[in-house]
Parts: structure tokens; sequence; C-alpha cells
């Protein structure tokens, strides 16, 4: 697949903040944002207010982030993530260790461990990630067939917490995923890096300052139509 990257709103940095005054005619442009690069063969074509998603020829990761973006200033970054490979990919378990997270300080943090989230103040983020969230359960049509990503088990729920996760073509699998971050959560780009036995997906998302989000925030499409976009049956 060639490493196409055809995403219009995410990105490293916004651009024209500073710039001159920009004409009238050219106000009604939606707001332009310098694509990061991932350094990994892969495609992004989804993006909403919070949403992000990429994929390619073995895998596909969807993220919601929005509790990180109001969680500036704090330790613990909490993400919502959805994961499955392409149509006729072998099944693969996918463990932890798979998933990191790279800062925009340069560094890659591996996910906490359960002693780790269940040490850490982390009550409040919970609580928060209630309310404050988008939708991602959005899949490949083939994946169809509900799968828990049960790495952590928060404090008012029952289920046990596993180091693993069966991942097939037909399992559309979710789940939250931790990262105790020392330096504290900051504005800039973040990258979730998620590895398959072949490759590695790597997911931008960006927190942004208020001004960044209040010149993107109308200008995203729908995350599912953008997927079915991306999925549908070739024509013959």
């Amino acid at each position: 697949m060639k490493n196409a990257l055809v995403l219009s709103l995410v990105g490293a940095g916004l651009l024209g903040l500073s710039a001159p005054p920009i004409p009238v005619a050219a106000q009604a442009q939606p707001p332009k944002v310098a694509l990061p690069q991932p350094g990994v063969p892969q495609v992004m074509t989804m993006e909403g207010n919070f949403v992000r998603a990429a994929y390619n020829n073995e895998g596909y990761v969807i993220l919601g982030y929005e509790p990180v973006q109001r969680s500036l200033g704090e330790e613990w970054v909490l993400l919502e993530i959805g994961v499955t490979v392409r149509d006729r990919v072998p099944d693969f378990t996918m463990k932890r260790d798979a998933i990191t997270l790279d800062t925009p300080d340069g560094k890659t943090i591996p996910m906490a461990t359960t002693v780790e989230f269940r040490a850490g103040n982390t009550a409040a983020l919970q609580n928060r990630a209630k309310v404050q969230r988008d939708s991602i359960n959005y899949f490949p049509p083939k994946a169809s067939r509900a799968c828990r990503i049960g790495f952590f088990t928060e404090l008012d729920q029952r289920a046990m917490a596993y180091d693993e996760v069966e991942i097939s073509d037909d399992r559309a699998c979710l789940g939250r995923v931790y990262f105790n971050v020392p330096e504290k959560i900051k504005y800039g780009q973040y990258w979730l890096n998620v590895k398959f036995p072949q490759s590695v997906l790597r997911v931008p998302f960006r927190i942004l300052t208020e001004e960044e989000e209040r010149l993107l925030s109308k200008n995203f499409r729908s995350i599912q139509q953008q997927v079915e976009d991306a999925f549908k049956p070739k024509k013959k």
C-alpha cells in the first residue's frame, strides 16, 4: 500500500495563526493543518472532533481522546481504542506491550501496568470519560462481533483484567488503555502506536489549544460516513 496520507485536518500544528490578515474571499475555506508523518506505511483517512483512525493492509485502529484533551496538566492519559485486522489477515494475540504512546517531547511510554493503574489517582478521569467521549464503534464491515480489550478493569466494573486479547477480522475489539505521563499532559502532537505481527500502526492525535479547537471543531466529517466510504466494496 502506498504511504498515502489523505487526512486533511489532523496534524502536527495549526498553520496561519500568526500570519497576516486573510482576504475575505479566503476566510470561508476550512483551516488547514500540517500532516504528521507516521514514518510507517499506512493510510489515515478518518478524523472527527476527538476521534482518529489509521489502517494499513494488515490492521485497523480507531481511538477517542476527548478525556485527554480535557486533562491538560494531569499525569494520566485515558484513550478509548478499537482494534481489528483486515479481511483474511490471520488472527493474532495482542499483548500489553504491543501498545505504546509517543509524547510531544519525543518519549515513548509503555502502557501502565495493572498495579500502576490501581495505585494511580484515576477515579476523576474515569468519571470525566463517562460524559466527555465520542463513540468509536466504527469498524470495517466484516468486524461485527463484539470483543472486549480488557487490559484494565475500572473501579466500578466487576469484570477481570487480562494481559492479552485475540484479534481477528470478524471481531470489533473495544476497550480503554491508560498511560502514566510524569511530565504531565501538554499541548502538542501525540501518537498511539499499535504493533501488529507484520507492521505498526501509528495513530496521531493532537492536544489542541483553545484557539485551535475553535477553528477546527466545525470542519470534521462524520466518522461513520468516512468508515463506510473507506471500506465499501469495490465495484467489479
